[in-house]
């Protein structure tokens, strides 16, 4: 007999919640720690962006607290579709927003000296390296799910919850690792140029496409056996539901993607023009430097800076010479 919970409607998007009190906690304390390290370094006279605090608190964490504790979180075990979209939402969408919010910046800004040299080290070290790579982060969140939904792995976790809250975990963490070298702004190892960070985002596009698309000509029903058995008596079919949601998974995967492709971008212009701030501030210096009449160094040294820098913008305009 079916015991799970009632219609979806409307009123229920809004009122349907599931209070687990370890994940309020974690999000209380995250949220609470983050905000008062951004006061912190405001007290002291630094300029830390608001935004970045909307980024991690508001777009991170809290889509974090929507897809777990909200209506996604009630449903993510009774509608396939549901659980499709918060597979995208902690995978694709709160990741993006934490990596934002820039918190190990925060924290290197923030911490005492023996615990910011730690962190320093951590980053530093070789699993990190290995470990913290949009390669790899790519192959975990666009490669997990060919595993889980072409497996039995997804109906052993329906019917195991520790193993779904563990699979929560995962698709949050495979999300960081890949967003994190690709659109944050935190000191993180395996950073790459901005060409190969476009590069990578296009070529992993496809992945979910091709995912959504198969689930949606699927004649079988994944995780059918557990579906027939819960009988929910409300709704769309079982094959009507595997189709929405194989259409969240094509749909947000290439949406989500193009958004990041155009920050990116953006991303890419802005730190084009900081750079050539920088270059010409060093000409502006080098310049007067040579002009001066009574420096030791106005010569030889001063027009060697002088032409270093020429050098070097030009081969900001026009790339390296052979």
């Amino acid at each position: 007999m079916y015991d799970g919970p009632g219609p979806l409607t409307w009123g229920s998007l809004v009122t349907a919640w599931e209070p687990r009190a370890f994940v309020i906690a974690g999000l209380v304390v995250s949220a609470g720690l983050y905000l008062w390290a951004a006061m912190r370094l405001r007290r002291r006279g630094d300029r830390w962006s608001y935004a970045r605090d909307v980024a991690f608190v508001v777009g991170g964490l809290g889509t974090i607290a929507w897809a777990v504790l909200g209506w996604l979180g009630v449903y993510d075990d009774t509608l396939f579709w549901a659980h499709m979209a918060q597979h995208m939402v902690l995978s694709m969408v709160s990741p993006v927003f934490l990596a934002l919010g820039a918190p190990i910046t925060l924290a290197l800004r923030t911490l005492p000296r023996r615990q910011r040299r730690g962190l320093t080290t951590a980053l530093h070290s070789r699993p990190a390296k290995i470990l913290i790579n949009p390669i790899v982060g790519a192959a975990l969140v666009f490669g997990s799910p060919f595993v889980l939904y072409m497996t039995g792995l997804y109906q052993v976790s329906l019917e195991h919850d520790w193993l779904h809250d563990l699979m929560h975990v995962h698709f949050l963490l495979a999300g960081c690792i890949f967003f994190w070298p690709i659109i944050g702004v935190d000191p993180v190892p395996g950073r790459l140029p901005y060409p190969m960070r476009l590069i990578l985002v296009v070529v992993s596009l496809p992945a979910h496409a091709f995912l959504g698309i198969s689930i949606m000509m699927q004649k079988t029903l994944i995780a059918g056996s557990y579906y027939e058995a819960l009988g929910r008596p409300w709704g769309v079919s079982l094959h009507e539901d595997q189709v929405t949601g194989g259409g969240i998974l094509w749909a947000a995967g290439d949406l989500v993607g193009l958004l990041v492709f155009g920050a990116l971008l953006w991303q890419w212009s802005q730190a084009d023009d900081r750079e050539a701030a920088r270059v010409d501030r060093h000409l502006d210096r080098a310049a007067r430097l040579a002009r001066q009449p009574n420096a030791a160094d106005r010569d030889e040294a001063a027009w060697a800076v002088y032409n270093r820098q020429l050098a070097a913008l030009a081969e900001r305009d026009t790339g390296p010479t052979p």
